[in-house]
Formats: C-alpha cells, sequence, structure tokens
C-alpha cells in the first residue's frame, strides 16, 4: 500500500461495509447509499492507497490481502473517530439492526428518528434475527436492534433492555397456485395439516421459530423443516420460491415475487416488536429512537389488541412484567 495521511473516514465506513458483507447491494442498503455510489468510494479508496481491496466477479466479491490487512487498522480509525467526538460532545454513530430490507417496524421507527433528530447519524444494519443481533448488542458491535425479546435466551436479556413497540399482527406467505391463496384472510384452521416455514434451523432467529411453535400447537400445524440457511432478501426468495412452502410472516412483511401475503385471522396472532438495546446504553440517537417508537405507536395503535388477538403467554407476561 502506499502511504497517505489524509483518508476520508467515509470511505473507510463504506470499505468495511463491504469487507463485512462481501456483497455490494447488501453494503449499499446497509449504508443508505446508493449502489454506485458505494463502488466510487470503494474505487477511490483503493486509489488513493494505491492497493485493489476485493476481487469482484459477477458472482462474489472476495478480500485481497491488501484488504484483509486494511480491515482492523479502518476499524482502529473509525472507533479513534467516534472516540474523538464522544469527547467533544458529539455522539458517535448509533447503530440500528432492522433484522431485515423492507417497509417494517424497524424501518419506519428508525426514518422517524431520523426526523427528530437530523443533527444525528443512525445506521442500519441488518443481522436477520434478534437473537444474532442481541449477542452483536452485548458484545458492543451494535447498539439495537427490533425483535422478540422474551423469546431471548436468559442470559441474554439479562445484559438487554427493552420497550415494547408494536403487538404486529402475523400474516403467511403463499405461492400464487396455493389453495388459500384466493383468500383475503386465513383462518389459522386452515393451514391444518401444512408444514409452514417458521426459521427452523436458522441460528438467528430461533425466537421466531419459538413463537411459531406456540402458535401451532395444538392446531395441526407443523413447523417445517430447516430451509439452506439465506444470506440476504434475494436469496431467501429463490430458496423459499423453489421450496413452494408457505411461510410465517408479518403483515409488513415485504412482497415476494410469485407469492402472496395473507393475514392470519380466528384469532389473529400477535407477534411482540420490542425496541432492544444494552443496559446502560446512553445515546441521543436511542432517545430519538424511543421517543418515535412511542409516537408511531401511539398514532397507529400499534399496542392495541383486537378482542380476537392471540397472544402468547410467555410474552404477554414478560410485556406485563416490562410495565
Amino acid at each position: 500500500m502506499s502511504a497517505h495521511t489524509h483518508l476520508d473516514p467515509r470511505l473507510l465506513r463504506a470499505f468495511l461495509a463491504v469487507a463485512e458483507e462481501l456483497h455490494f447491494t447488501r453494503a449499499a442498503a446497509r449504508l443508505y447509499v446508493a449502489q454506485q455510489a458505494l463502488s466510487r468510494d470503494v474505487r477511490r479508496l483503493e486509489r488513493e492507497l494505491g492497493a485493489e481491496l476485493f476481487v469482484r466477479t459477477t458472482r462474489q466479491v472476495t478480500l485481497t490481502g491488501d484488504g484483509e490487512r486494511l480491515v482492523p487498522h479502518a476499524r482502529r480509525v473509525l472507533q479513534a473517530q467516534d472516540d474523538l467526538l464522544a469527547v467533544f460532545g458529539q455522539a458517535r454513530p448509533l447503530l440500528v439492526d432492522l433484522n431485515t430490507p423492507g417497509p417494517v417496524t424497524g424501518r419506519r421507527v428508525l426514518y422517524r428518528a431520523r426526523e427528530l433528530a437530523p443533527e444525528l447519524e443512525l445506521m442500519a444494519r441488518y443481522e436477520s434475527g434478534l437473537t444474532g443481533a442481541a449477542v452483536e448488542i452485548v458484545a458492543g458491535r451494535l447498539d439495537a436492534s427490533f425483535g422478540r425479546y422474551a423469546g431471548l435466551d436468559p442470559a441474554l436479556r439479562r445484559q438487554l433492555e427493552h420497550q415494547l413497540v408494536r403487538w404486529e399482527p402475523m400474516a403467511v406467505v403463499l405461492p400464487e397456485d396455493h389453495r388459500l391463496a384466493s383468500l383475503a384472510r386465513v383462518p389459522l384452521a386452515e393451514l391444518a395439516g401444512e408444514q409452514v416455514y417458521a426459521g427452523a434451523g436458522n441460528p438467528r432467529t430461533p425466537e421466531w421459530t419459538a413463537l411459531a411453535r406456540l402458535l401451532f400447537e395444538g392446531r395441526g400445524i407443523a413447523v417445517a423443516a430447516p430451509a439452506p440457511l439465506a444470506v440476504g432478501d434475494e436469496e431467501f426468495q429463490r430458496i423459499m420460491a423453489k421450496a413452494r412452502t408457505p411461510v410465517l410472516a408479518v403483515v409488513d412483511f415485504p412482497a415476494m415475487p410469485g407469492a402472496v401475503l395473507r393475514p392470519l385471522v380466528d384469532p389473529v396472532p400477535l407477534s411482540p416488536v420490542s425496541l432492544v438495546w444494552r443496559k446502560g446504553l446512553v445515546h441521543p440517537g436511542l432517545d430519538a429512537l424511543r421517543r418515535a417508537a412511542a409516537e408511531i405507536g401511539g398514532a397507529q395503535g400499534w399496542l392495541r389488541t383486537p378482542a380476537d388477538g392471540w397472544i402468547s403467554a410467555i410474552d404477554m407476561g414478560m410485556t406485563s412484567a416490562h410495565k
């Protein structure tokens, strides 16, 4: 590498995002920038360093030897910048996991928090599930996430705090030609005899699979066997389209090609969505997230439950205790 004394931290953040995702599209979504802009920043960093950092093919992105050597140095530089800003009362970026891209609860809260605190940098991450994100939060590599707090291991919960944001109605994603696809709403009893995918085997989402088992118990519905572990929405959609298996979801789940999303009824199952953060974390960005969650939740009635709503006893007990 060439020796340089002036590097834009933004270029290092772009490099690290690609180095950690090994995928330009996912890295761009994580940083909320256009993929073209991200690629331009990486190429600029390579020019300034006089080194090739990635090997790019049509199928994959891998780090070169120079790229691997740069990773720990880039992390130290960015951490030093964050520490310096903190000394002078400027908040470091808050790293917020949204689980998955798409118009879901966490994204709506994050967008509103950015409007409430435009001077702060709130950066999105995608860890695919709360269990995976909670491990990162406890390790200090992530600040906050959204999901089913009661489904976490007690050892993790002891190191976290949470705020209930929403009782989110659950739904099912069906192939377009499925026998139930013509229904506007799917009664739970109609899923009897079906194998429904609910993340079984995914080490990042056991809290979701456990909720599915509670919902399906005694109803003749089985949790489908583990599918190949998907990285990102596109890969997940390809796997599910090939398997042609109904997928347990929530009403805000992103659209899937060749499939339809149908709300579940009789009863309406509700999935608890909490904002979760590391115990003792003090950050104005977290304050903005909590305000945004309360504001949107109040306006949208997110904490109201329908008369025929179903909430697992475990989740109800955990949220009642938290109050």
